[in-house]
């Protein structure tokens, strides 16, 4: 039964996370197109747009990042079978590789916290895309396991990032319309 509970936590956090590790790399663009308005507007802007992004980074996406850790490590000490799976090594590759894409963003914000600016709005645009790939990714191998075909997932994880890449040259189309 503790592993039940266990299991609830570590979802509600993988929630919390993944949805601050959505909304980050949209405060980060505002910030970055922040830069382009007028002196006053650009003031106001970044003083506020930092502030949301503090409270978001250091009072949800990073704790949630922790708990979520934390509870996933106690599942496998709790359930160490999981680490006979296949499924399962494939699953931790992406976590890893979900918590440097955690520490890039971080990385970002610090920049652009002391006002260096290194990266496009565009080029943040597609950056923020990765944590959907991520989750399509991890949740696919876990609900699937061992019936999921590697070829399959990984060609349908191709077509979901080439129609992500075709949605973000649309509405970069749109905006320059606008």
């Amino acid at each position: 039964m503790a592993f039940l509970y266990l299991k609830a936590v570590h979802i509600i956090f993988i929630v919390t996370w993944f949805a601050g590790l959505f909304y980050m790399p949209r405060l980060l663009i505002y910030l970055v197109e922040a830069y382009d308005k007028p002196e006053q507007e650009k003031a106001v802007l970044l003083k506020y747009v930092k502030i949301w992004a503090s409270r978001l980074w250091y009072g949800i996406t990073w704790p949630s990042a922790v708990i979520t850790l934390g509870m996933g490590a106690s599942l496998l000490i709790t359930q160490p079978g999981y680490l006979q799976q296949g499924f399962m090594h494939i699953k931790l590759t992406l976590v890893f590789l979900l918590y440097i894409y955690h520490f890039s963003i971080h990385r970002i914000f610090n920049q652009l916290r002391n006002d260096t600016i290194k990266y496009t709005s565009q080029q943040l645009r597609m950056w923020n895309e990765v944590a959907t790939l991520f989750l399509i990714s991890i949740v696919f191998i876990i609900v699937l396991k061992n019936a999921l075909s590697m070829v399959w997932g990984l060609l349908g994880l191709g077509a979901v990032t080439f129609l992500i890449l075709i949605g973000i040259k649309i509405y970069k189309k749109y905006r320059k319309n606008e």
